[in-house]
C-alpha cells in the first residue's frame, strides 16, 4: 500500500482522522508491544490512519474527504478497539500483530474486500521487507526481560519456570506440544510485564491451537490453573506464592484450612465450616482432578463461581467442590464422611449440583434452590406482593415462574372503584422491570417467565408482549413468556371449532380445573356467555388463536408452548393442589397457590461418565444417584428461604429434580445417531434407569428420615409411579400416543414405595444444564450437538470449541488436517456436506439443524413416561414454516409431552469464512448474531444466550 499524505482540513470534510468518543475512552491504560519488544501507548488514531490509507490505496485521494469513508473508518476503528479491549483481560497489552489482525478482520467482515486485499498485500510486503533486513528499525530484538511484581519491583523473567509450567500443562496429553505455546507466549512478552500479563500470555497462546487439536483445551485450562494458584495462594498466605501442578499436590492440604479461615474472615463462608475436621477434609482433596477441566469449564468457574474478595480469587477448584460438599453435609451426623462422599461425586463430574447450590453452599446465605413458582392473586395487594416475592427470590440466584392467570382481564369490572381493569399486561411490565432491577447479587440478570392460560381474555395481548413494535408500555422485552394450554383447546384446534376467552374474575373455577372437570366447567361458562350472564368474553376460532401463538413463537421466540393437563393429570401431588405453571426453563411442574410458593432443587447426572462402549453402567449409575438424591434432599433443610411461603411448601413436599446432561456425548460414544430408533431406545432405557434409582433412593431416604408430610393420598401412596400415570392421561385424553414398555423390576419398587413411602414428592426434572455442562465439559442436557466446530464468547474473550470425539474419529481414519478444519468452518461446523467424510460419521455427528425435530420429540416422549416432572426441550427447524410449526407442536401434544422450551432456527450469518490462518477468537470467530437463534431477533433467546456462559448475566436453571 503506497504511502499517502493526509491533508488536514477545516470544515465538514475535516474529521476523517478525528477520534470518536468510543475510541478515545478505550485508549487510556492500554499498550502495544512492537516487534522489537518495545512497549508504546495504544493509540486508536493510528488504526484510523491505517484504515484510511487502505481506502486511499483502493479509492484514490478523493477518499480522504469522503463522508462515506469517514463513517466507515470510524465505525471500523470502534469495532477494532472494542474487539481488542474486550479480550484484553487484565493484561491491557496487545501485540502489534494482534492489532493488525483485528484491522484485517474488520475490513473483511464489513465486506470491503478490495480494501482488505490491499491491506493484506501491504502487510505481506512489509513482512518480506523485514525478512530481507530492509526495515532495520523493526528487526526483532532479544532484550533481557523483567517482570513487575505486585509491589512494583522488577525481577528477571524466570524463563525456565515459564517453560516448566507449559511443559507440565502438556504432560500426558496426546498430540500437543509446549514449543508453539512458548514461542507464541514469548512473542507477547515485554520488559516490565506484570505477573498477571505473564500468566495470561501462555493461556492465550494455547487457546489459538484448540481448533487444530482439542486437547489444547485441557492445556489452556492447566495454564489458567497456574494463574489461579498464584492468585489464591498469595491471597490466603498473605505473601507472594505460586505453585506448579506438581507442587500443589503437597500444598493443597495445608492451603485448605487457610482458605476456610480466609473465607470466614471475609464474611463469605459460614463459620460453622471451621468446626469440621479440616485436616481430614484437606487430606481427602484430590489435586489431580484439577487436570480434568477443559478451558471453558475452568474459565466459567473462575469468572462466576470461585469465591473472591478485594478483586482476588482465593478458592482453588478442589477447595470449591469441598466447600459445596461441606455446605450440603452440614447437618449430617457424620459430617466429614458425607462431605467427602459428596466431594468425590462432584469433583469426579459424575454429578453436578445446580448453579445456586454451587454459588451458595457453605456460605453465609445458603440459598441453594434453583427454581421458584408462584401464583399471582387478583387484587393490588396480591399482585404487588407477587412482584416483591419475585425480587426477594431472585436476589439469591433463583429462577422464577409466575402464574398470572387469576388476574382479571382488560375491561373487567373493579368493584372497589367501579371502574374497568387495564388487564394483566401493565402488571407484567412491572414484573419485567423488577427482574432487571434485582440482578441476583450482581452475578447474573434476574429472570422470570410469566404463564397465562389460553382461555384468558388478555391472551392475544399476552402473545404480543415480546414484539418490538407497538406501545412499549405494553411490552416486556426481558421477560420470558409461556402459554399454559389446556387439552380442550387443542381438541378445538383439531376440530376447527370455536374458542371462548373469559376474564378469570367471572370464571374463577377454570384456574384450578383440568381434564374432564375443566371441560364440563368451560362448556358451562360458554353456555352462560351465550345466555348473556357473562360480561367480559370474546369468541374466536381456535385455529386462528393457535396460528397466532405459533406466529408469535416464530417472530419473537415467545410464548413457549406448555400443556396444562398432562402436567396435572400425571402429577403425584394432585390430591393437595394444582400445577398452574412451569418455571423459567419449563422443566418444573409443582403445585402453587396463594399460600404455597413451589421450590425445586436441581442437579444433573453426567450420562457420559456412566457409559462405555458396552453400554450403560447401571451399578455406577445407581451409586451416583443414591448420593445425588441425598445431596438434593439435604438442600431442603439447609436452604436459606427468603419468603415463608417457599419454606412452608418445600418442607411439606420436599421436591427435588434430578436430571441429566451429556446425552449427545453418550450417543456418540455408543456410536448411535441421534436421528435413529436406537437413540430413542437409549433415551428410554437411560431414563428408565435414572427413574428407577431416583425413586428407590427416595424410598431409602424415607426409611432413614421419614416420608414427606403430604405423602398420604398421593399417586405414590397408591402405588402409581410415573410410568403408571400414563394410563390416567389416556383415560382423560383418548388417543395420546405414549410408549409404556419397561425392562426393570418395577413391581417390587411399587411395593416398597407403598410400604415405606417417599422422602420427596417429586424426584426428577431435566433442566437445561447450560452452565454446569460447560463445567463438566459435556454437551448440555438432552440437546443434540449445535456445531462440531464453533466459537463461544464469554466475558474473558472468544475461544474455539471442537467436538473432540469427531476429531478422534477423523484422526483414526486419517482425515484430520488443516483442510478439514477449513471445511468445518466453511460449513458452519457441519460435516454433512464434506464429501470425504464417511456416511456413518455424518449420521453420528449430525448437528441440531440436520436432525428432524420429530426425533427429539420421540426421544422426549420416551423420557417423559419415566419423569414425575418435565424436561427442558428445545426444538430446531432449519427452514421453519407455519405448516411445519403446526405439525411439530401438535405432534408434541399427541406424544404426551408436558412442556416445550425454545424454538430455534438458523441465523442468517455463520462462522467467519476467513482465508487467513485461524487464530482463536480473532479470525474464525462467530460474528454477532451468527449463532442459531430462535425464529426471532432476540438476544436473550439466541443460542448460547438463553442459558449459557456466552451471556454472563443470563439466568439459567443450572
Amino acid at each position: 500500500m503506497p504511502a499517502t499524505t493526509i491533508h488536514h482540513e477545516t470544515g465538514p470534510r475535516a474529521p476523517i482522522l478525528q477520534e470518536s468518543a468510543a475510541t478515545q475512552s478505550a485508549e487510556p491504560g492500554y499498550r502495544v508491544i512492537r516487534r522489537n519488544g518495545a512497549v508504546t501507548p495504544f493509540d486508536a488514531s493510528k488504526i484510523m490512519l491505517a484504515l484510511t490509507k487502505a481506502f486511499l490505496a483502493v479509492e484514490g485521494s478523493t477518499a480522504a474527504g469522503s463522508r462515506r469513508v469517514h463513517g466507515i473508518v470510524e465505525d471500523l476503528t470502534e469495532q477494532v478497539v472494542s474487539a481488542l479491549t474486550r479480550r484484553a483481560g487484565e493484561g491491557r497489552t496487545f501485540h502489534i500483530e494482534d492489532v493488525q489482525d483485528q484491522v484485517e478482520l474488520a475490513l473483511m467482515r464489513s465486506e470491503n474486500h478490495k480494501v482488505a486485499r490491499a491491506y493484506v498485500l501491504y502487510r505481506e510486503e512489509r513482512s518480506r521487507e523485514r525478512a530481507a533486513g530492509t526495515l532495520v528499525a523493526e528487526l526483532p530484538a532479544t532484550p533481557a526481560l523483567h517482570v513487575k511484581a505486585e509491589d512494583g519491583t522488577l525481577l528477571p523473567l524466570d524463563e525456565a519456570r515459564l517453560a516448566r509450567v507449559v511443559e507440565e500443562a502438556c504432560d500426558g496429553l496426546e498430540a500437543v506440544s509446549a514449543a508453539p505455546i512458548i514461542a507464541e507466549a514469548r512473542r507477547n512478552l515485554y520488559d516490565g510485564i506484570t505477573l498477571d500479563e505473564l500468566s495470561l500470555a501462555p493461556i492465550l497462546a494455547a487457546r489459538t491451537l484448540v481448533e487444530q487439536e482439542p486437547n489444547y483445551a485441557f492445556v489452556s485450562a492447566r495454564l489458567l490453573l497456574d494463574r489461579l494458584r498464584r492468585e489464591a495462594l498469595t491471597f490466603v498466605a498473605g505473601r507472594p506464592e505460586q505453585a506448579t501442578q506438581a507442587e500443589i499436590a503437597t500444598r493443597y492440604a495445608s492451603y485448605f484450612p487457610e482458605y476456610i479461615q480466609t473465607g470466614i474472615d471475609a464474611d463469605l463462608i459460614d463459620p460453622e465450616l471451621a468446626r469440621f475436621d479440616l485436616k481430614r477434609l484437606g487430606d481427602a482433596l484430590k489435586p489431580e482432578r484439577d487436570l480434568d477441566f477443559q478451558y471453558l469449564g475452568l474459565q466459567t468457574l473462575y469468572d462466576r463461581y470461585f469465591l473472591h474478595t478485594k478483586g482476588k480469587r482465593f478458592e482453588l477448584p478442589q477447595a470449591f467442590f469441598m466447600r459445596v460438599a461441606m455446605g450440603l453435609a452440614i447437618r449430617e451426623i457424620d459430617r466429614e464422611g458425607r462431605a467427602i462422599e459428596f466431594y468425590d461425586l462432584l469433583s469426579s463430574f459424575d454429578f453436578m449440583a445446580s448453579t445456586p447450590t454451587l454459588f451458595n453452599a457453605g456460605t453465609t446465605r445458603p440459598q441453594l434452590s434453583s427454581c421458584f413458582l408462584t401464583t399471582i392473586g387478583d387484587d393490588l395487594d396480591a399482585i404487588f406482593k407477587g412482584v416483591k416475592d419475585n425480587a426477594l427470590l431472585a436476589k439469591y440466584s433463583g429462577g422464577l415462574g409466575n402464574d398470572w392467570t387469576p388476574v382479571r382481564g382488560l375491561g373487567a369490572h373493579i368493584k372497589g372503584t367501579n371502574g374497568e381493569s387495564q388487564g394483566v399486561v401493565p402488571f407484567l411490565k412491572v414484573a419485567n422491570d423488577t427482574a432487571i432491577a434485582v440482578n441476583q447479587g450482581g452475578k447474573r440478570k434476574g429472570a422470570v417467565c410469566a404463564y397465562l392460560e389460553t382461555w384468558h381474555v388478555d391472551i392475544e395481548e399476552f402473545l404480543d408482549l415480546r414484539k418490538n413494535t407497538g406501545d412499549d408500555r405494553r411490552r416486556t422485552h426481558d421477560m420470558n413468556t409461556a402459554n399454559w394450554v389446556p387439552d380442550l383447546f387443542m381438541e378445538r384446534v383439531e376440530a376447527n371449532g370455536e374458542w371462548t376467552l373469559f376474564s378469570p374474575d367471572e370464571t374463577p373455577d377454570l384456574h384450578d380445573l383440568y381434564g374432564k372437570s375443566f371441560r364440563k366447567a368451560y362448556e358451562a361458562h360458554e353456555a352462560r356467555a351465550a345466555a348473556g350472564e357473562v360480561k367480559v368474553f370474546r369468541k374466536i376460532r381456535a385455529v386462528d388463536l393457535w396460528r397466532k401463538m405459533l406466529t408469535m413463537l416464530f417472530e419473537t421466540g415467545h410464548p413457549w408452548i406448555t400443556f396444562k393437563d398432562p402436567c396435572n393429570i400425571r402429577s403425584p401431588q394432585g390430591h393437595v393442589g394444582v400445577v398452574h405453571s412451569s418455571n423459567l426453563c419449563t422443566e418444573i411442574t409443582l403445585n402453587t397457590s396463594k399460600d404455597e410458593v413451589a421450590v425445586c432443587n436441581l442437579g444433573s447426572v453426567n450420562l457420559l461418565n456412566h457409559v462405555s462402549e458396552n453400554g450403560l453402567n447401571l451399578d455406577r449409575l445407581a451409586k451416583t444417584i443414591g448420593t445425588a438424591m441425598r445431596m438434593l434432599d439435604n438442600v431442603v433443610d439447609i436452604n436459606f428461604y427468603t419468603i415463608p411461603e417457599a419454606r412452608a411448601s418445600n418442607l411439606r413436599h420436599r421436591p427435588v429434580g434430578l436430571g441429566l446432561m451429556g446425552f449427545q456425548d453418550a450417543l456418540q460414544k455408543l456410536r448411535i445417531a441421534y436421528a435413529s430408533d436406537a437413540a430413542v431406545d437409549f433415551a428410554d432405557r437411560s431414563m428408565e434407569a435414572i427413574s428407577y434409582h431416583a425413586i428407590s433412593a427416595s424410598v431409602d431416604l424415607a426409611a432413614e428420615r421419614g416420608r414427606y408430610a403430604s405423602f398420604d393420598g398421593s399417586l405414590w401412596s397408591k402405588g402409581i409411579l410415573p410410568i403408571d400415570s400414563i394410563k390416567l392421561l389416556e383415560e382423560a385424553r383418548p388417543g395420546v400416543d405414549m410408549d409404556a414398555g419397561a425392562t426393570l423390576d418395577w413391581e417390587s419398587l411399587r411395593k416398597r414405595v407403598k410400604k415405606t413411602g417417599m422422602r420427596n414428592s417429586n424426584t426428577m426434572a431435566i433442566a437445561p444444564t447450560a452452565t454446569i455442562s460447560n463445567i463438566c465439559g459435556v454437551s448440555q442436557s438432552i440437546e443434540p450437538g449445535y456445531q462440531n466446530l464453533f466459537v463461544k464468547s464469554n466475558m474473558s474473550g472468544d475461544f474455539t470449541v471442537v467436538n473432540a470425539q469427531l476429531v478422534h474419529d477423523l484422526k483414526a481414519r486419517g482425515l484430520w488436517d488443516e483442510v478439514m478444519v477449513s471445511d468445518l468452518k466453511y460449513f458452519d461446523g457441519s460435516i454433512g456436506q464434506i464429501d470425504r467424510i464417511p456416511n456413518d460419521l455424518k449420521a453420528i455427528f449430525a448437528t441440531a439443524f440436520e436432525i428432524d425435530s420429530a426425533w427429539l420429540i420421540e426421544a422426549a416422549s420416551r423420557r417423559q413416561k419415566w419423569i414425575d416432572q418435565a424436561q427442558s426441550l428445545n426444538l430446531y427447524l432449519a427452514n421453519p414454516s407455519g405448516k411445519k410449526l403446526d405439525e411439530l407442536y401438535r405432534f408434541a401434544w399427541k406424544k404426551g409431552l408436558k412442556t416445550t422450551y425454545y424454538l430455534r432456527s438458523r441465523s442468517a450469518t455463520h462462522v467467519e469464512k476467513s482465508t487467513l490462518k485461524g487464530t482463536d477468537g480473532k479470525l474464525n470467530s462467530v460474528s454477532a448474531g451468527a449463532v442459531a437463534a430462535p425464529i426471532a431477533i432476540d438476544a436473550n433467546a439466541a443460542w448460547g444466550k438463553a442459558c449459557a456462559i456466552d451471556d454472563p448475566e443470563c439466568e439459567a436453571c443450572q
